[in-house]
């Protein structure tokens, strides 16, 4: 695959995680400066791994909200709390991912991560 094909699959796959809102603002957003970096970012975290056929969406959710948690990227949590529950995780486990945070990332690190995905929960249940 080169890249312009690898660029339109993780295009693709970012929408169907992300939502076509959010791919939207993002692209509307783009300008010189952050050409290249939301090039990266469809081309390799979408085109490359979330494209791959080793773990399901679901599966690469979980991974994804136990990094982002322990690493206290709130903002990318909350965007990956709703693209869990568009890949199918149910409320009550983005709290079991949160939970397993708890016990090896630290309670500090799944407390802050309960308050983001209690309030994006929140948000997504209207």
């Amino acid at each position: 695959m080169d890249d312009r094909e690898r660029h339109e699959a993780g295009m693709t796959v970012r929408r169907q995680v992300l939502g076509d809102a959010h791919v939207d603002r993002a692209i509307a957003n783009t300008d010189e400066f952050t050409a290249d970096f939301q090039d990266f970012i469809s081309r390799y975290a979408w085109g490359e791994i979330w494209t791959r056929p080793g773990l399901d969406r679901r599966t690469r959710s979980c991974i994804t909200l136990a990094v982002l948690a322990t690493l206290g990227h709130d903002e990318e949590l909350a965007m990956h709390v709703r693209a869990a529950l568009r890949n199918g995780l149910t409320p009550e486990e983005v709290g079991e991912v949160l939970l397993q945070v708890g016990v090896y990332a630290g309670v500090p690190a799944a407390n802050r991560a309960f308050k983001v995905a209690q309030q994006t929960l929140q948000q997504e249940a209207g």
